[in-house]
């Protein structure tokens, strides 16, 4: 019986620190604890992610593209950090913010829609780092733009890279130009 009190202890414990889920966006803050869900998306473990993965989902990686620091000197050289991701997958980076200009929202949509071949019954994993909003926020952008099968990978690279599966270096996705 003690064993029964300790488990519910413990999970009663875990939930008092649990991040509720928004209804809107997160719109600042955007590297910290998220939530255990989102509505309308399934989220997903990294063995979870390695299947569908397998199985030809589109995997979408959204971590933000750092731009070159605005205080360096003139003729500095300057070599951005290389993004690895998840094999396969398209980056389109900025999109994971709660509010997206106009150009951001349709880099988003027509990113998905390349990736998806335009069948927005495929299932879609949304990814970035642990703790990161940007992919919570792209998935729930997903959602809206009438995907139906969206996947939600809270744990990103970070969890993917920790299970030893492999990741190449990623470039971001070219805009189209419309």
């Amino acid at each position: 019986m003690l064993g029964f009190w300790l488990i519910a202890f413990a999970v009663s414990a875990g939930s008092q620190n649990a991040i509720p889920e928004p209804t809107g966006y997160r719109m600042q803050d955007y590297r910290g604890p998220t939530p255990t869900g989102l509505a309308g998306a399934r989220v997903v473990t990294t063995r979870e992610v390695e299947e569908l993965w397998k199985g030809g989902a589109a995997l979408v990686d959204v971590l933000p593209h750092a731009p070159r620091p605005t205080n360096l000197p003139p003729g500095t050289i300057w070599h951005e950090t290389p993004r690895m991701n998840i094999p396969g997958s398209i980056w389109l980076p900025d999109t994971g913010y709660g509010a997206l200009a106009t150009s951001t929202e349709r880099y988003l949509r027509n990113g998905l829609a390349r990736i998806t071949q335009g069948d927005q019954s495929l299932w879609l994993v949304v990814y970035c780092q642990k703790d990161c909003w940007m992919s919570w926020n792209a998935a729930k952008h997903a959602l809206t733009m009438g995907y139906k099968n969206v996947a939600w990978y809270p744990d990103g690279t970070d969890g993917w890279e920790a299970s030893g599966l492999p990741v190449q270096q990623a470039e971001p996705a070219p805009a189209d130009n419309e």
